[in-house]
């Protein structure tokens, strides 16, 4: 047996290749410092920071400046740990029986957003002593949180024991994204009530889309996520961010078929002319979704256009269906010294944007991001000219 094999970059040869740019990450998470005025600004890396690696891009927020950090569970929380070592860690999904070690030992400020945790959560403090907390209330998304009137309530509590000392009193847009939506301000009116009732104690409204809705809406501490990746935090307005990372899939074969042939599976694509295909290392299953075909999926129905490559300066077309592991596409219209069997396609990036990937998916870029599947050889950059 011989081990007189080349060595190979792995990305240069991976089947599936994911660019994280964390200068243009870095760039974002400024950017919405500076919109955020007086507001200290954190950073929401929950799901692995939306798919594109916590400790990379935990890191290099924290490098940037960041303090304060939001995760869904603790288990995201102690990873993180590592690479922002004196940051607060907010972790979203509260504490459970069983995690409380994981607080503890890791450092991790669990946010209370029920009175079932509220009272586990006391039981915690007089077991092991103090610990910080935040307050999650809901002001009218229904999701977690204390009903607005009972925070109040507990706020006003006399009784309410002393090593009860939340750090942060939060709540959750549910239409920031769009601006003219009446439901912002209720929730802003209601969680100005709490937050007044809460003196001294510093308040958090504002996600991504709340910050674009102006100062009032930045209280203490605003946590953009999906701005500082890259994506559309706010509809109808065109996106300020820079684009942060980029997935591409090599092209396994190139290969020729006649007019009246048909596409991929069910033959839901028929051919109107003589064409050129490229057939991609990605599929349904690397976040490439199914619902992107072109042709033999429902949304297309709709008149939404379907998924687009990018190659040599080109956008073209998703032939067929998308299947598990493979993508068609038409590459009929660049010239053919171009395409070549090796070559690497762009699915979305710097000229395929992650929104528009997604909306020819009818889904957002959020999905999109987080979906993105075990199979991306990862390489992370850092532009020098973007610090």
């Amino acid at each position: 047996m011989t081990d007189n094999f080349e060595d190979i970059d792995a990305f240069a040869s991976a089947g599936l290749r994911l660019t994280v740019d964390l200068g243009a990450l870095v760039e974002n998470w400024r950017d919405m410092a500076r919109r955020s005025g007086r507001a200290r600004t954190g950073a929401a890396v929950k799901a692995d920071a939306y798919g594109l690696g916590i400790e990379d891009v935990g890191e290099a927020l924290y490098l940037a400046g960041a303090r304060d950090f939001f995760v869904a569970t603790a288990e995201e929380g102690a990873t993180l740990r590592l690479y922002a070592p004196d940051a607060r860690i907010f972790v979203l999904s509260g504490i459970w029986p069983g995690t409380e070690r994981q607080f503890f030992e890791n450092d991790l400020v669990p946010v209370i957003a029920s009175e079932e945790q509220l009272t586990f959560w006391m039981s915690v403090l007089a077991d092991h002593g103090d610990h910080p907390c935040a307050l999650q209330v809901d002001t009218g998304f229904n999701r977690l949180g204390l009903q607005a009137e009972d925070a109040i309530a507990l706020a006003n509590d006399v009784s309410r024991p002393a090593s009860f000392a939340p750090v942060l009193v939060m709540s959750h847009l549910a239409c920031g994204d769009d601006p003219a939506h009446a439901m912002n301000r209720q929730q802003l009116e209601a969680f100005r009530k709490v937050s007044t009732a809460f003196e001294g104690i510093e308040a958090s409204l504002a996600n991504s889309a709340g910050i674009f809705l102006g100062s009032e809406y930045h209280f203490d501490l605003t946590r953009p996520g999906i701005a500082i990746y890259g994506g559309q935090a706010v509809g109808n307005m065109a996106n300020p961010m820079r684009p942060v990372a980029t997935a591409e899939a090599r092209i396994i074969q190139t290969r020729s078929a006649k007019a009246g042939e048909t596409v991929s599976y069910g033959g839901a694509l028929k051919l109107t002319r003589d064409s050129r295909l490229a057939i991609v290392s990605a599929g349904y299953a690397d976040g490439y979704m199914r619902s992107q075909s072109n042709n033999g999926v429902p949304l297309r129905q709709t008149g939404i256009a379907g998924g687009q490559g990018f190659i040599a300066g080109y956008k073209v077309p998703v032939a067929g269906r998308i299947t598990m592991d493979l993508t068609i596409f038409d590459v009929t219209d660049v010239p053919e010294k171009l395409v070549r069997a090796g070559d690497y396609m762009e699915l979305f990036g710097k000229n395929i944007p992650v929104d528009d990937a997604a909306r020819a998916a009818g889904t957002i870029s959020y999905e999109m991001l987080t979906g993105l599947g075990l199979r991306h050889e990862r390489r992370y950059i850092f532009d020098e000219a973007d610090e």
